[in-house]
């Protein structure tokens, strides 16, 4: 199965890239919209801060700091292969770091994953199930093994669509998929405030 994720992990990095980048901000931009309906005005939301060529969170980022709520970004611990959270006021603290991931280097303000209801989750690619496939690291699987409370989006652009994603028992599934042209919901938990 590890090849077959490899494989599989290969032409989706081919994918992404192939995207010009002008249609990538513009796609970036729609789904940061839609997650901005998707989430409830109560959540507490963990968001990754992206890296060239994933979905650019900035606009949803900057749209959660407009409106007072509390955003908390992960910061990857890479000798125990685990994340810790920061809370966050604005993104100029946010500066290239660990797999070039943009992260509040000198500035951080420690959150506790227990106050996290629903988390914005990078993929390399997914099934419209809720299979995710990442870089192979488990940074997020391990975290949401551990944090069964949150709620899990994922987003990406449609073309990292598979038809199916080879799950093991470790690998997480999205509760809610985002990409630029549909919403996917795959989970029948009911998440309340």
């Amino acid at each position: 199965m590890l090849a077959q994720k490899e494989a599989i992990r290969s032409d989706l990095r081919e994918r992404r890239w192939s995207i010009p980048e002008d249609i990538r901000k513009e796609m970036s931009r729609q789904i940061c919209h839609t997650l901005s309906q998707v989430i409830h005005p109560c959540e507490t939301v963990l968001v990754y801060c992206a890296k060239e060529p994933e979905v650019e969170t900035a606009w949803f980022i900057d749209h959660l700091l407009h409106q007072e709520r509390k955003v908390i970004v992960p910061i990857i611990e890479e000798e125990d292969i685990g994340l810790r959270l920061s809370y966050i006021n604005t993104r100029d603290v946010l500066k290239p770091s660990t797999f070039h991931v943009p992260e509040p280097v000198g500035c951080e303000l420690p959150a506790d994953p227990h106050h996290v209801t629903c988390a914005i989750i990078p993929m390399l690619g997914f099934d419209r199930s809720g299979g995710r496939i990442g870089y192979g690291a488990g940074y997020y699987d391990r975290f949401l093994s551990e944090h069964p409370h949150i709620k899990r989006i994922g987003v990406a652009y449609s073309v990292q669509e598979v038809p199916t994603i080879p799950v093991q028992d470790h690998d997480i599934r999205m509760d809610i998929i985002v990409t630029e042209t549909s919403t996917y919901r795959c989970s029948q938990e009911k998440y309340d405030c």
